[in-house]
């Protein structure tokens, strides 16, 4: 039977222990449910562009523009505006709006996408039909950062997801401010909350509702958000986006600058692959957006950036919103339910004193053997060249047929993915893999000591792990092993398992 508005918490708390508790790598989730809202910068659209290449991974069910700190439409009045956010408003002082793109760019993109969908579904015939993303657009609150005054069609869209009888969460990504996220919710709470029913209906909003942010692009999380609503999670990214961000030079070594630099950019993903890749923005290609007079990056003259660096044509710009739906693969990682887990959307960690909410900073680092040292980017950067590889096979899934294109190997661990080890015992696991397209796949193991309770021994051979449990590991400690399986095709595709082992005295 289907949730009612004020029914109880029960069918969503069974669907995330489903979610939380699948026993083998071979068992597909379901596709998680997710709305964008953007304000549109050029890094969104770039964002948008690969989103739109793993639609069939999630269920997308709005596409919202939104304002920020960096983006605003105004009024159309003249009103005058300054920044409550410190940066924005020493570099802008007072405006009447800010580098606004419009409203019609996710429309032209998807026009493009209608164009590549029918080869598309060639290789997945989950991807969405483009009249239904065009449906789904809606403008949310755009006229000024931190625009929560009035309820808008965005808004609105939003309020009736998250009061629908749909089971499961609704992954809230905020490409831009939170704003338009937070008239919803304000929108929820001024309709019902004298209500008899409110605390319960309250607690199942705040159940449905995950947030994944890339920083903080106004003050209503802050401000209304963490105030009204403290126990809706909070996936809270403000360092591990920058390495697939304008900042990219500083954070990559010198192997993985290459998936970024003009010369894979153009050959394997943006030249030759159809219209809407076409789009895709980049260093030097001569590209302009509307409405941004900031956007000086197509421009072949200037490819010298006092700022970010030196580049070339075709280099890699920004992508520094594409965590947010890089979490929501189902790639074997596993960590949807489990943000502390760390996949391509990075790694979480809960804070201390607010259990929802998920940030990443310090507390979140990963040790980067090319440093030697604890690194708070590294949880994201980690996968930077699969992620590149995997967007090139995807590239070709635009003008190819299945047989002339890859697509992704499996990793199976037979049995339970979630095991119970003693101390200092050794734990053995069979494995196994398979490849649509019949690529030898190689096998690959190693711990992810940052995602448990530290590192343990581990080893692969003739499709069997073994795994050393520390002698001296305490009670209730985790410990994480990857499976990582990597395909011999011509455009290299890795996807994963993940066995968790928590240790017990009980035989």
């Amino acid at each position: 039977m289907k949730i009612k508005i004020f029914a109880s918490l029960l069918a969503i708390t069974s669907w995330v222990v489903i979610q939380a508790c699948q026993s083998t790598s071979s068992v597909v989730p379901e596709p998680v449910r997710t709305i964008v809202t953007t304000d549109g910068e050029i890094d969104d659209v770039d964002s948008f562009i690969r989103m739109l290449l793993y639609s069939n991974e999630f269920k997308l069910e709005g596409l919202i523009y939104s304002s920020s700190m960096w983006h605003y439409r105004g009024d159309g009045k003249g009103t005058p505006f300054i920044s409550k956010m410190e940066m924005t408003r020493k570099i802008y002082g007072t405006k009447t709006n800010l580098r606004w793109p419009g409203t019609q760019w996710m429309q032209e993109l998807i026009a493009a996408y209608k164009r590549i969908y029918p080869n598309l579904i060639l290789h997945d015939s989950n991807f969405p039909e483009p009249d239904s993303l065009l449906s789904m657009i809606k403008v949310g609150n755009i006229n000024f950062e931190g625009d929560m005054d009035q309820a808008t069609e965005g808004s609105d869209w939003i309020k009736a997801k998250l009061l629908d009888d749909q089971p499961g969460p609704i992954y809230l990504q905020a490409w831009g401010g939170t704003n338009t996220i937070a008239r919803a919710l304000k929108s929820i709470e001024e309709e019902y909350a004298n209500g008899s029913d409110w605390n319960s209906l309250k607690e199942r909003v705040s159940q449905k509702a995950i947030i994944y942010t890339i920083m903080d692009q106004d003050a209503t999380y802050k401000d209304y958000i963490a105030v009204h609503w403290p126990e809706i999670k909070i996936l809270y990214n403000t360092s591990q986006f920058w390495c697939l961000a304008y900042a990219w030079k500083r954070y990559l070594s010198k192997e993985e600058l290459r998936y970024f630099e003009g010369e894979f950019m153009k050959n394997e993903i943006i030249k030759d692959h159809g219209p809407l890749l076409e789009k895709y923005y980049s260093y030097g290609d001569g590209q302009k957006q509307v409405g941004d007079d900031e956007h000086v990056h197509g421009d072949s003259t200037r490819l010298v950036n006092a700022q970010w660096g030196t580049f070339n044509q075709f280099d890699f710009i920004s992508e520094g919103d594409s965590p947010a739906f890089l979490f929501l693969l189902s790639n074997g990682l596993n960590d949807v339910s489990h943000p502390e887990y760390g996949g391509w959307g990075g790694r979480f960690v809960a804070a201390k004193e607010k259990p929802y909410f998920f940030a990443d900073g310090d507390e979140a680092t990963d040790f980067n053997p090319l440093s030697g040292q604890a690194d708070k980017i590294y949880p994201q950067s980690r996968w930077i060249k699969v992620l590149q590889e995997d967007f090139a096979a995807r590239a070709d899934w635009c003008i190819k047929p299945y047989a002339k294109a890859n697509h992704p190997p499996v990793v199976h661990i037979k049995g339970d993915a979630n095991r119970i080890a003693k101390p200092g015992s050794e734990v053995r696991v069979a494995i196994n893999s398979e490849d649509p397209d019949g690529d030898k796949v190689t096998i690959r193991v190693w711990p992810y000591a940052e995602a448990g309770n530290g590192a343990v021994e581990v080893s692969y051979e003739e499709g069997q792990i073994k795994v050393k449990i520390p002698s001296d590991a305490a009670i209730g400690n985790q410990y994480h092993v990857v499976i990582e399986g990597k395909d011999n095709g011509e455009k290299p595709i890795t996807q994963y398992a993940r066995l968790v082992l928590s240790v017990s005295g009980l035989n």
